[in-house]
């Protein structure tokens, strides 16, 4: 009996308009939950992208109340898919800022899991900068939850970059990192850190983006993937608004972690 599951990335270009891009999330859920996918994660700041601070503080929801949260509780249940739902901003305990937070839903619409985003992106060069502490709240938990599809692992973004993070979650089968990594950056490095994250946590790796040139200017670097625990790419998505699709299996999970049982060797 074949016991691999699919999972999906949806990639996106995010605008300021909620409402659009909640359509626009909604069309791709539905495109992979066709395909079988049984996990779909979307992006970092799905539901907008480009609004003014004013604007995005005034999008904040409280915990557990809005209509993006109800928007991504109705979508898991009508599809009945586990839906990792990128990031929103929330209201954070600082009246003056928000959380960037990853909520997760079952199959039934109930909510398992919240992730606050604890890596904030800051980032200098020529006149492209970017400081995400000026108006987010970090977090301070690692979070991973147990699905149909074993224990999976929550990063968002600029986690990426801090593999402590990740040995702090402990022994996950998949690793889901919405974001919406910069051109500049992405195209240096995110590959790169996407597989190495896969390979030393001997996992399966979802990474779902933003990817393309948004309303007002700004370039996300896509290349949504899926990567096997070996470090291959097993799915990936360029640029565009749109989903890529791949199995994972529990049979190649426990090949790679018992020929070369790196987890067992760990010293530190």
């Amino acid at each position: 009996m074949n016991s691999a599951k699919k999972i999906a990335a949806v990639q996106m270009i995010s605008g300021p308009e909620v409402g659009a891009n909640l359509t626009e999330a909604a069309r791709l859920i539905a495109l992979a939950a066709a395909q079988g996918a049984q996990l779909v994660a979307l992006p970092e700041y799905f539901p907008l992208i480009g609004a003014t601070d004013s604007e995005r503080m005034a999008a904040r929801e409280a915990d557990d109340d809005g209509p993006i949260q109800q928007f991504m509780s109705a979508t898991a249940k009508r599809h009945g898919i586990w839906l990792v739902g990128g990031s929103l901003p929330l209201v954070a305990d600082n009246p003056a800022k928000m959380r960037n937070t990853c909520l997760v839903f079952d199959d039934l619409g109930q909510r398992v899991a919240r992730y606050d985003k604890i890596h904030l992106f800051g980032f200098t060069r020529g006149t492209e900068s970017y400081d995400e502490s000026l108006t987010i709240e970090s977090g301070a938990e690692v979070v991973a939850f147990d699905s149909p599809l074993g224990r999976v692992g929550l990063a968002i973004c600029y986690d990426l970059r801090f593999p402590e993070l990740f040995r702090a979650l402990g022994e996950v089968d998949l690793l889901v990192i919405p974001a919406a990594f910069t051109e500049t950056t992405g195209r240096a490095h995110w590959e790169l850190l996407l597989r190495a994250r896969a390979v030393e946590n001997q996992c399966y790796l979802l990474a779902s983006a933003q990817g393309g040139r948004h309303p007002n200017g700004r370039v996300t670097h896509g290349n949504s993937m899926i990567v096997d625990p070996w470090g291959e790419v097993l799915a990936r998505l360029d640029k565009g608004s749109g989903i890529c699709v791949a199995e994972i299996d529990p049979t190649r999970l426990g090949e790679v972690r018992s020929s070369l049982p790196a987890l067992k060797h760990r010293r530190l």
